[in-house]
């Protein structure tokens, strides 16, 4: 048998004066149970069934074949279903060319609110099946029983009471298959009594319900219904009809007054008011195709549990819909687009508009489904939506940290710049913008969701209170700095002078100015660090920051040569020549310069100095200049720390002390025995050595190796072979010079005295350290000499 797949809409007008509009039909089950998805879907959307909610009733019909099922809910419905009647010869209609029902047939009636759906079930006891083929007939009971809100069983009249009567098998298949159903719905039977006699309804009705209750008490049921009686089940209602063809305008009169009654069956009161267990319009096809799925199967059916989920299915579609639709949004995908670079103004109230309108959606669509279905998938459908739009609120926050951070800084350093205290101006810009932040957020912020802004808020005051401290840093760092800077510049003029002056007063007047000036600085300090609000302890650890300053600028103005490099004291520094060039040369400056004096502190640097260098010089070695040669022999000065020492005693004395180490000297002549030896057999190694030795002096001398390697080897190297063949060739040609110059005349000089002319006129080109330098010593007189001078008076 070939199967239907297109539902028919045609119209058929009523002889009563209330049929009207249109009607729709579809083969929804054909005769080898195969179920018209396809027509079914096609049905729904041509009569707008999922459009109606709940706002709708389904009757169907059952009953022995050629009973007039049809001929009667054409009449009763306006529908256009096969008749055996004087129609079938105008109509063009797509059954089969029988002349009964084959499989299940569906038709909306016409004018009858609210919606009404009827199904024209195939006959019973039908001789194409033969006797033995009941199993669609049960099929198709048990289909009508689970989606029915009202089913209509055909009878004739001369059946009731009869044992053999036709109805009492339709009868048994349906209770029996009524126990199929877990939870059965109420369903109300209609018992049409055909061709009615002349016996009164009011006797035939008790009858018939005996025979009810007697096939309700005979058919097997299960344990847990073995007492419940049948109005649990069903609501039985009776009617009689004339014949139809006997008594047509009697019965189309009857069937009139039936009709009325299917008018608004669902309400309380009506045939189905107290109906149970309803499936949204919208998941009808749904349910019905996978109702008939479980009975072609042979499975119980069990209604609750195929409402539940029949509320799955239908309701993440619905949310499946929605969920696609908001993706496809044009108002979203512009949202999106735009929060990605900037921040939208009234972000968060678009959104939620956006949002709201799908969940209403799915609310209204979704609204007959059973109750905890219907709100676990509304939940699932909030909770997809919010995570996709949950990357963009957090741009949206994004922005507005990144802004109100901006706007901070800005504004900050305006309240800095205007002169506003800066522990004030942090705290009252921080308090202002964390605000403005909130203000932000809260504007961004989405109905449906829970979102919390804490984490973004938490992040922006950790940035602010980060630029705080890096802009307190750096204000104090410059107040510190700018501070020693005028400390020193007050007191570099006036120190230098002093020291210039050296005399006794020297220290005295320098702790004085240094106590005026660091006061003055510190006081200055003070005021300026006030706007900070700064704890004591810090403060104060600030202040004797710039108390100790000068004394470690004296430090680094002694331990620094002319070059700002630092200076090294070995030992092998001429200490005479350094303090020359300190443009002083006399010991008052000498003993001025060995130590940092800040305080009152008596020291005896000067004596010591005079004793150890003036009586030695001069050969008074007494006792106590003895003593005071020992003493020059410490690290550090009598009653002076060593961390206040500039020029510590041993100095002078290594530099005095060219000689090697006694126990090196007789390592030499122990080791040097054979050499010595082999000089006195050869005079000529003699005068080559010495000559070496002359020229050695002299490139010595000239090179000042001593004082190019002062600053380290690699700085030497490089100075002495950039100047080393210079000075040779300028040695030598001097040498030559000397050679040609012709002799003076006068008396004749001895040849020891030409010798040490000679030597005298090399030493005297050679510019010796030795004889050049003077030595400043200072007489008990206060008469300064030099090494030369007293030579003068020596001759």
């Amino acid at each position: 048998m070939q199967t239907l797949t297109r539902s028919v809409c045609y119209c058929k007008c009523l002889p009563l004066s209330d049929r009207g509009g249109n009607c729709c039909s579809t083969h929804l089950i054909d005769g080898d149970g195969t179920f018209n998805v396809a027509g079914l879907e096609n049905f729904m959307k041509e009569v707008k069934l999922a459009e109606c909610g709940l706002s709708y009733a389904v009757v169907s019909i059952m009953g022995p074949q050629s009973s007039g099922k049809s001929t009667l809910l054409n009449h009763l419905f306006g529908t256009n279903f096969r008749e055996m009647d004087a129609f079938k010869g105008r109509h063009v209609l797509v059954k089969l060319l029988s002349q009964t029902t084959k499989g299940i047939w569906m038709a909306r009636c016409a004018g009858i609110e609210p919606c009404t759906i009827v199904m024209d079930l195939e006959g019973t006891d039908g001789r194409e099946r033969g006797e033995d083929d009941t199993a669609f007939e049960k099929q198709s009971a048990l289909f009508a029983l689970a989606v029915s809100d009202i089913v209509l069983i055909n009878m004739w009249c001369h059946d009731i009471g009869r044992e053999q009567a036709a109805n009492k098998p339709l009868l048994k298949t349906v209770f029996q298959v009524m126990m199929r159903l877990f939870s059965p719905r109420k369903t109300t039977l209609m018992f049409v009594i055909r061709d009615k006699t002349r016996t009164p309804l009011e006797n035939l009705e008790p009858v018939l319900r005996e025979d009810i209750q007697k096939i309700w008490d005979s058919v097997p049921k299960p344990q847990a219904h073995k007492e419940t009686p049948l109005s649990e089940f069903f609501n039985v209602e009776v009617v009689a009809l004339s014949s139809y063809e006997e008594k047509e305008e009697q019965f189309i009169e009857q069937v009139a007054t039936l009709r009325q009654r299917f008018f608004h069956s669902i309400a309380p009161g009506g045939l189905a008011g107290d109906r149970r267990g309803v499936v949204p319009a919208s998941g009808f096809s749904f349910s019905a195709q996978e109702i008939w799925r479980v009975i072609k199967e042979n499975k119980d059916l069990d209604l609750p549990a195929h409402k539940v989920m029949v509320a799955t299915v239908r309701c993440e579609e619905i949310a499946n819909e929605k969920l696609s639709s908001f993706v496809a949004n044009e108002d979203w995908c512009e949202l999106e687009r735009a929060v990605e670079s900037h921040p939208v103004p009234g972000f968060g109230k678009k959104l939620s508009s956006i949002l709201n309108d799908r969940l209403s959606q799915y609310d209204a669509e979704a609204t007959y489904f059973e109750e905890g279905v219907r709100f676990a998938k509304r939940k699932q459908l909030e909770e997809k939506l919010l995570q996709l739009v949950q990357p963009a609120y957090l741009s949206m926050l994004g922005h507005i940290r990144s802004g109100t951070l901006d706007k901070f800084k800005e504004a900050f350093d305006n309240a800095l710049n205007g002169g506003q205290g800066f522990a004030k101006a942090a705290r009252d810009c921080t308090e202002s913008y964390m605000k403005v932040f909130d203000e932000g957020s809260r504007d961004a912020s989405i109905k449906q969701a829970n979102w919390e802004s804490g984490k973004v808020r938490d992040k922006l005051r950790r940035d602010m209170d980060a630029h705080v401290a890096a802009v307190r840093t750096a204000k104090l760092s410059e107040l510190a700095t700018s501070y020693e800077a005028k400390l020193k510049e007050a007191l570099s003029g006036p120190v230098e002078a002093l020291l210039d002056g050296a005399s006794d007063d020297t220290w005295p007047a320098i702790r004085k100015l240094l106590r005026r000036e660091t006061e003055s600085a510190v006081s200055g300090l003070s005021v300026a660090l006030s706007g900070f609000e700064m704890d004591e302890l810090t403060r104060d650890k600030m202040l004797s920051r710039l108390a100790i300053t000068p004394e470690e600028w004296f430090t680094s103005l002694f331990s620094q040569d002319s070059d700002s490099m630092p200076r090294v004291w070995t030992g092998k520094e001429d200490i005479r020549a350094i303090t020359k060039a300190a443009r002083t040369s006399s010991l008052k400056l000498l003993s001025v310069m060995a130590a940092i004096r800040l305080d009152d502190d008596a020291d005896n640097i000067e004596n010591t100095l005079a004793l150890a260098l003036v009586d030695s010089k001069t050969g008074a070695a007494t006792n106590k200049s003895t003593a005071s040669l020992d003493r020059l022999a410490s690290s550090t000065w009598e009653e002076v720390p060593a961390s206040k020492t500039l020029i510590t005693p041993e100095a002078s004395r290594r530099n005095n002390n060219w000689l090697p180490p006694p126990w090196a000297i007789v390592a030499l002549i122990v080791l040097g025995y054979n050499e010595f030896i082999t000089l006195l057999r050869n005079p000529l190694y003699l005068l080559v050595i010495f000559v070496a030795f002359l020229l050695s002096k002299a490139l010595w001398v000239q090179l000042d190796i001593s004082g190019e390697f002062r600053h380290g080897a690699l700085p030497g190297l490089l100075s002495l072979s950039t100047r080393f063949l210079p000075t040779v060739m300028n040695l030598l040609r001097r040498l030559a010079e000397e050679g040609q110059e012709p002799q003076a005349p006068g008396p004749q000089r001895n040849p020891s005295q030409a010798a040490n002319s000679s030597r005298s006129g090399a030493y005297d080109h050679s510019d010796l350290s030795s004889s050049a330098s003077s030595e400043v010593v200072s007489l008990d007189n206060g008469t300064e000499y030099s090494s030369s001078s007293i030579h003068d008076k020596g001759k």
